[in-house]
């Protein structure tokens, strides 16, 4: 990592990584807005996140009438009224918490045409640079929904994607879903080069159960096997752990 940016950042607990992480991506949206007037943010979803946009929302003196925001991913066929909808967790957890409306948030419709959909999002969210996205990794190493072995290649901004048994466990083990077999087999996901594009990264990864995933992503080489990896490579990325997530770093 010789040369680079990357840094991790290790709190006590879940809530206080949180905390920093708010701050932090806080900071670099009040900075795009008072370098150009306006901000592009990427949200993600998931338990990983519950603290980090629970802090976020509380942010002072963030102009979010100026903030263009877009969804990291969706399952495929999940109605939005169903608890895992990621477009219901965003309007519950965030965009209906704001003290001010959005400029505007493109969600994902994982009920219509999913290739319709990364078409559509795709021209948004590639039509100008985005100033700060917020993530998670899986316990697969996953960035967004783009499970092992994840194409680092593909200039697409979102892409329809296949999940991993890992991923579909994982999701079920968080309660999302009552069995294994109600977990969707597709999603769509923003595509790792396009994550990569983002001038600032916050990465949101608590939790035991990922400190595999995370001595992977940090401290082993990037491959599309450990799809986070490539975060090494990324200027201005930072990754908020606990203590338990960083149980198995050197």
């Amino acid at each position: 990592m010789s040369g680079m940016k990357m840094k991790h950042i290790v709190h006590e607990t879940k809530q206080l990584s949180g905390k920093q992480a708010a701050k932090d991506g806080a900071a670099a949206i009040r900075q795009a807005i008072a370098e150009k007037g306006s901000a592009r943010i990427i949200v993600a979803t998931g338990a990983s996140q519950f603290e980090m946009l629970s802090a976020l929302i509380k942010e002072p003196d963030i102009a979010w009438d100026k903030v263009t925001a877009f969804h990291l991913d969706e399952y495929v066929g999940i109605p939005i009224t169903h608890k895992a909808s990621f477009r219901l967790y965003l309007w519950e957890r965030f965009v209906s918490q704001l003290p001010l409306p959005l400029a505007s948030f493109t969600y994902l419709n994982g009920e219509t045409d999913p290739h319709a959909q990364c078409t559509e999002a795709g021209k948004l969210v590639a039509a100008a640079p985005i100033d700060v996205a917020f993530v998670g990794i899986g316990e697969n190493g996953h960035l967004a929904f783009n499970d092992p072995p994840a194409d680092f290649d593909t200039e697409e901004p979102y892409l329809v994607v296949n999940l991993d048994d890992d991923c579909r466990k994982q999701q079920l083990g968080e309660g999302w879903f009552p069995t294994f077999d109600d977990v969707p087999t597709q999603a769509i996901s923003m595509s790792v080069k396009q994550i990569m594009k983002t001038r600032t990264i916050i990465c949101t990864v608590p939790d035991e159960r990922k400190s595999e995933a995370v001595k992977n992503t940090i401290e082993g080489p990037v491959t599309n096997m450990v799809p986070a990896s490539i975060l090494q490579k990324h200027p201005d990325t930072t990754i908020y752990l606990d203590q338990p997530a960083a149980s198995k770093l050197g």
